[in-house]
């Protein structure tokens, strides 16, 4: 059973933004040693088999990792 946790853990609200990020990763973290344990909901099973169905049907409509972030760069980092 799980237990009520208080919110935020006490003393989050003193860390520097810094500090709590660092916080929240460390408690990512800490889930992601376990992935299994981490529950998928069905709707994201079902977006997943879509897109795979829609990649099977026109594999050759793809960006290669490369061309997804040159288009990510020119659009946010070409600001100034």
């Amino acid at each position: 059973m799980a237990q009520s946790l208080q919110y935020p853990p006490p003393g989050f609200e003193t860390l520097s933004l810094d500090e709590k990020i660092e916080y929240v990763g460390s408690l990512w973290d800490a889930i992601a040693e376990s992935p299994e344990a981490v529950p998928v909901p069905e709707w994201h099973r079902e977006i997943i088999q879509e897109r795979l169905a829609e990649h099977r049907a026109n594999p050759d409509a793809v960006k290669s990792w490369g061309e997804v972030r040159q288009e990510l760069e020119r659009k946010y980092c070409s600001r100034g």
